[in-house]
């Protein structure tokens, strides 16, 4: 399928997911506060035992490189997307989230930064948890990544509607990073990396129940995009 018709697919499902959901949203508060509050744990690297046998310390593979270099630019759209947020979001829960996406995937962007300098490999948008150039068409193949339309569509929405389509394009772009993590999970070398594959496994399914909730969706998502 074309980028194009890709485009126009998801535009028309994220216009669909609005109406279905503006008035489960409608009545939702700021109170989701202690939700996915799994999350909170996602950016410490370290907190999960590496799957198999450990390798020595800094051994990697080609697959720990492409994690990192393609893990970054994909955190990068999400923070840039959770900061349009504070001034756009009409829902304190919706706000809440956003926040606690920033304070998860910001230090993940940095660790991941650091192993790619000490491999000696192409660190993708710069170092740190700034804001990247969606123009750029190389990541637009990289599950969960949204298109320059898409991000400008959503820069021009407030209230209940950037809300709902905050949530909508979040969800897809949070099902991407959970396939790209589940890779690094079965191919991966580098311990750290499987570590932080796991958090981001686990916290990012959590949010895609917490937000499918606020969408009114039934029961939570599998996991992996397709």
């Amino acid at each position: 399928m074309s980028s194009s018709i890709r485009t126009l697919a998801r535009r028309a499902a994220l216009t669909a997911a609005t109406c279905a959901a503006a008035v489960v949203l409608a009545a939702c508060g700021g109170d989701g506060a202690d939700r996915a509050a799994g999350s909170a744990g996602h950016g410490d690297a370290g907190s999960h035992a590496p799957a198999g046998t450990p390798s020595p310390a800094g051994a990697h593979n080609p697959q720990d490189v492409a994690f990192a270099q393609g893990m970054i630019p994909h955190h990068q759209q999400a923070l840039e997307m959770a900061r349009l947020a504070a001034d756009r979001a009409s829902s304190g829960t919706v706000k809440d989230l956003a926040k606690r996406i920033e304070k998860a995937q910001d230090p993940e962007i940095r660790i991941m930064s650091g192993w790619l300098k000490t491999w000696g490999e192409k660190v993708p948008g710069g170092t740190g948890g700034g804001g990247m150039d969606h123009s750029a068409s190389g990541h637009s193949g990289m599950p969960g990544m949204m298109g320059s339309e898409d991000m400008a569509a959503l820069k021009t929405l407030t209230g209940k509607a950037f809300d709902v389509q905050f949530l909508t394009m979040m969800v897809e772009h949070h099902e991407g990073a959970v396939e790209m993590a589940e890779a690094e999970q079965s191919k991966g070398r580098h311990a750290p990396a499987k570590a932080m594959a796991d958090d981001i496994v686990t916290a990012q399914n959590a949010e895609i129940s917490e937000m499918n909730k606020l969408l009114g969706k039934s029961g939570s998502t599998s996991g992996s995009a397709s």
